[in-house]
């Protein structure tokens, strides 16, 4: 028999399921927080109906004490947060325990990029390796979805999510866009470069024989390529292209279809939309990278700053 805990948060996830459209990992990553929260308040002999603010003070003062990310204790807060509100509206609870609580500062931090040069490296290296590939077989064919994987996710910019998952249906369109469904079900076009079209249908043509709905089948419980197995054949044609495979994965590739953009002048609205940004203060992280870069070529290439060097060399 479940206990009152474990009803309520199925309850809760079957809301978010239903009346939000959230997503699969999004509801493990809810379940699991919770459920964190539910063990920590039965160790203190409450329920959903008796938790107080004082129980929950204590919990984020126990993640402090384990040295857990900001990051992460922010998102376990912002799932009490929005637990405490059904519970409430259920009539659960008279007033949400959590409210008022200090959200944990996160450090600012600007995401990996990879400059240009190194991008079209990895980019040549998957080209030639699925040039050099034969179809007919399983190292030809990994090659051929490599090399369109890579393609697409720096012409697109998608998160590495909806790569793996977008249906074989995508490649069948003459168009020059793909048609994307992202985080909450919002659904946004992204266009294809002439290299990734290429990419793509040299892939498709390789795995025709392949009769699944993925347009990255595999043998998966989803019955497509995972993150990981990407993650890890990415690091292999890292390794392949003299590029360090530890500073490299999907989601720096995204980044790198974001910066490079803004630093050739997108606009950030556009980049919003691309991204699948529900809002732009996502986005404009972006630009911190673009006024470190700003910084570092007036230090480098500034006529004062050239002088300031000579004074030290001198002066050494």
């Amino acid at each position: 028999m479940k206990t009152d805990w474990e009803r309520r948060i199925d309850a809760f996830l079957e809301m978010l399921s239903a009346e939000r459209n959230a997503a699969p990992n999004t509801l493990t990553a809810y379940d699991r927080d919770l459920a964190g929260f539910a063990s920590f308040a039965v160790s203190r002999g409450r329920g959903p109906a008796s938790v107080d603010a004082s129980d929950v003070t204590a919990f984020m003062a126990q993640l402090a004490s384990r040295q857990m990310a900001a990051s992460t204790a922010a998102r376990k807060l912002s799932a009490l947060r929005q637990f405490f509100r059904f519970l409430v509206e259920e009539g659960v609870i008279a007033a949400d325990p959590a409210d008022g609580q200090d959200t944990p500062r996160r450090a600012a931090s600007l995401p990996k990029v990879m400059s240009e040069a190194q991008v079209e490296t990895l980019l040549e290296t998957a080209a030639q390796a699925a040039t050099d590939a034969n179809p007919r077989t399983g190292v030809g064919q990994r090659a051929l979805r490599m090399h369109c994987l890579v393609e697409l996710l720096y012409a697109t910019g998608l998160r590495v999510s909806e790569l793996i998952a977008l249906p074989a249906s995508a490649a069948k369109s003459d168009r020059d866009l793909l048609n994307v469904r992202g985080k909450g079900g919002r659904e946004r076009m992204v266009p294809l470069s002439a290299q990734a079209k290429k990419a793509l249908q040299a892939h498709v043509a390789a795995r025709a024989e392949q009769n699944s709905r993925w347009l990255f089948p595999a043998e998966s419980k989803s019955g497509y390529l995972t993150r990981q197995a990407f993650a890890r054949e990415l690091k292999v044609l890292c390794a392949a292209a003299g590029l360090d495979a530890d500073a490299i994965s999907p989601h720096v590739l995204r980044h790198a279809f974001a910066s490079h953009l803004l630093a050739n002048g997108a606009d950030l609205r556009a980049l919003q939309k691309l991204l699948g940004h529900a809002d732009i203060s996502t986005t404009q992280i972006y630009t911190h990278v673009l006024e470190e870069r700003l910084k570092q070529t007036v230090a480098t290439h500034h006529p004062l700053a050239a002088a300031a060097r000579a004074r030290g060399r001198k002066s050494g």
